[in-house]
Order: C-alpha cells, then sequence, then structure tokens
C-alpha cells in the first residue's frame, strides 16, 4: 500500500514538474528527494 502511494505521488509530481506548477510553486526540490528516496532500491536491484 506504501509503494503504490509512492508510485502516485511520485507520477503527480513528474505532472507537475512538467506543467511548471512545481516551479511556480518553488517546490522543485521534492525531485530531489524523491530521486534520493528511489536511489537506493535502484542500486541493490
Amino acid at each position: 500500500m506504501l509503494l503504490a502511494a509512492f508510485y502516485v505521488f511520485s507520477i503527480l509530481c513528474i505532472v507537475l514538474y512538467y506543467t511548471g506548477h512545481l516551479k511556480r510553486w518553488n517546490c522543485e526540490w521534492i525531485l530531489i528527494v524523491l530521486a534520493v528516496a528511489v536511489f537506493p532500491a535502484v542500486l541493490f536491484l
């Protein structure tokens, strides 16, 4: 369930980034946090 919520949040952030909302709200740092959160899974798989 938590993994599904993470995926939904990630997709939402990507959509908001490409539509320009994250830049307008000055929240582009969220993408960096998501990348750091995914990095260990990519490293070990």
